[in-house]
């Protein structure tokens, strides 16, 4: 009994500062997607400027290998650092294996993030031309895969109609997955993400590294040598293929730092190198997101 109650305590601390959040339940006016409703959830934080003028905003992706979801240190951490630098940012608890969610369902939770973050702008007194999307690992995966197919529109598929455009302004993948192919694949989260069908034509679409467009946003890409989870070759060839594309990018190298970090202030990385202040900070104000 003692035990039963003390895993009682713990997934309630463990959820309550979840509930506690703003919640958007993204699907839950949308005809046919009622059993999706609880699986996808967006937790906005806002900024709103004492002088009237209108933020930029990124969407949150956090990593689980397209599986779970690292929310704490790459969600919400995330999260306080961008409002502290002047932006709105909302978390996106996206579909996940977890819940038996697989392609498509990823890639629609984003669109439909950042159709609904465009389309309450001026509710929220954010800049639609500056609405960008940060991803850890699979959520890099996400991320990126949000700039690749920012033109094919997967909420018109489900009826859900938008006048706004479903593709990020910028993307920052961190530590991400990147390819699907054999040789440096990150295998959990191909199946997460392909499920059973894992065919040589599905795993070249979804190898980011091969389907980067000509009018491919702005990216952010960082990833560390000694990673033990993601190959770190994975940024190595999503760089060469923004470089042969000459989509405007920075590739943040560490030696050291590892894997799933996020913008947890006592990982070491951080405590060494602060990387989002010292690398993050000046691309975004390079490209004119923030001051």
């Amino acid at each position: 009994m003692k035990r039963f109650l003390f895993i009682v305590l713990v997934v309630f601390f463990a959820f309550t500062p979840l509930f506690a959040r703003e919640r958007i339940f993204l699907w839950e006016d949308v005809p046919g997607m009622e059993v999706n409703v609880r699986d996808t959830i967006l937790y906005p934080s806002v900024v709103r400027r004492a002088d009237g003028t209108k933020t930029a905003a990124v969407v949150i992706c956090p990593g689980g290998s397209y599986h779970h979801l690292g929310m704490p240190h790459e969600g919400f951490a995330s999260q306080e650092w961008f409002n502290s630098i002047g932006m709105s940012a909302f978390v996106l608890r996206y579909r996940v294996a977890y819940n038996h969610h697989h392609h498509p369902e990823m890639l629609e939770d984003i669109q439909m993030a950042i159709a609904y973050i465009r389309e309450h702008a001026d509710e929220y007194n954010i800049d639609k031309e500056k609405i960008g999307a940060i991803g850890y690992s699979a959520g890099g995966h996400l991320v990126t895969m949000a700039g690749a197919f920012g033109t094919t529109n997967e909420l018109e598929k489900l009826g859900v109609q938008t006048k706004e455009s479903v593709r990020p302004d910028f993307v920052m993948p961190i530590y991400p997955v990147v390819s699907m192919q054999d040789d440096i694949g990150h295998q959990w989260s191909r199946k997460s993400l392909l499920s059973k069908n894992q065919s040589t034509e599905r795993k070249d679409r979804f190898s980011m590294e091969m389907q980067i467009p000509d009018d491919m946003p702005p990216v952010f890409l960082l990833a560390c040598h000694d990673d033990p989870v993601v190959i770190f070759e994975n940024s190595v060839r999503l760089d060469t293929a923004l470089t042969a594309k000459n989509i405007p990018h920075v590739f943040v190298q560490y030696d050291t730092g590892g894997h799933g970090f996020g913008m947890k202030k006592n990982s070491a990385i951080m405590k060494a190198h602060h990387w989002n202040d010292e690398k993050l900070l000046p691309w975004l104000r390079e490209i004119g997101v923030t001051e």
